[in-house]
């Protein structure tokens, strides 16, 4: 149940009582998803690491949180489906773009682009809340498409990591809507 409201206006309005339909799963909460023990963060690349924070198989999507404490690279890539990013702290971009995002700031990718996200040297690392739907194409330097990365290869990835770091798979089962 949500805290208790004091002064608030709505104070007296009574929860619903029955709010999950049957078969229906519970929301998913994490407090404070940047931050905490470091072993949730997988590796992406040798200078990125990644937190998942909510995944659909069913729907080939992720949530994740992306961190790089230091200049960082991702692999190009291309995207069939759309992808929202959110930027938490530090500073990141993509070579082929114009902007360059700070806190604050929100992109919308359009499937069918291609990019290299890079992060930049700043006084805060960089975190991303991100949501991807279907799989990124990785791509070599002309563009051309070398290998993929969809929900499965990302959920085995983090289970391969956990499985390394003492972390038991219920965690990120935990984590699949």
């Amino acid at each position: 149940m949500a805290e208790a409201a004091t002064k608030e206006f709505w104070r007296d309005i009574k929860p619903i009582p029955e709010a999950f339909r049957p078969g229906s799963l519970p929301e998913s909460y994490m407090p404070k998803i940047t931050e905490g023990d470091e072993r949730y963060w997988v590796p992406m690349s040798e200078t990125v690491s990644s937190k998942p924070v909510w995944i659909s198989p069913s729907r080939n999507m992720w949530a994740d949180v992306l961190y790089s404490k230091a200049a960082g690279l991702v692999n190009r890539h291309y995207h069939p489906q759309p992808i929202w990013a959110y930027t938490i702290s530090g500073k990141w971009g993509y070579l082929e773009h114009s902007w360059t995002a700070t806190a604050g700031d929100f992109i919308y990718e359009t499937p069918g682009e291609s990019h290299t996200l890079v992060a930049y040297d700043h006084p805060e690392p960089m975190r991303v809340f991100f949501v991807v739907s279907g799989p990124l194409m990785w791509l070599d330097e002309e563009g051309r498409t070398i290998g993929h990365y969809d929900v499965f290869d990302y959920m085995a990835d983090a289970r391969a990591h956990y499985k390394s770091v003492g972390i038991a798979d219920d965690y990120l089962d935990s984590l699949i809507r």
